[in-house]
């Protein structure tokens, strides 16, 4: 059973008289702690593929919409804040 890259589904094993064995594990039983540590890689790597990356053009208009944001939004806490301020100076003395 293929589902993805780097799966490790396999269909149940069976030997010469069609009765299934029993596996321990499966591939990652067999392995020790730097296989597994390897094929975490090549399963890393191999989703790091599948990623669709903007391109530069894209990239610099979705910085600069989040700056813009960004400064709209400080820009709005600066104004409560400062709202805020006046009034409890206004309420307390």
């Amino acid at each position: 059973m293929t589902d993805a890259v780097g799966s490790i589904d396999m269909p149940d094993a069976q030997d010469d008289d069609g009765k299934k064995k029993n596996r321990k594990g499966g591939k990652r039983g067999k392995k020790g702690p730097f296989g597994r540590l390897a094929l975490f890689y090549r399963q890393v790597v191999a989703e790091l593929r599948k990623v669709v990356w903007p391109t530069r053009s894209q990239l610099t208009t979705y910085t600069t919409v989040v700056i813009i944001f960004v400064v709209i939004m400080i820009g709005l806490v600066t104004v409560f804040d400062y709202g805020f301020s006046n009034a409890v100076k206004y309420i307390f003395g």
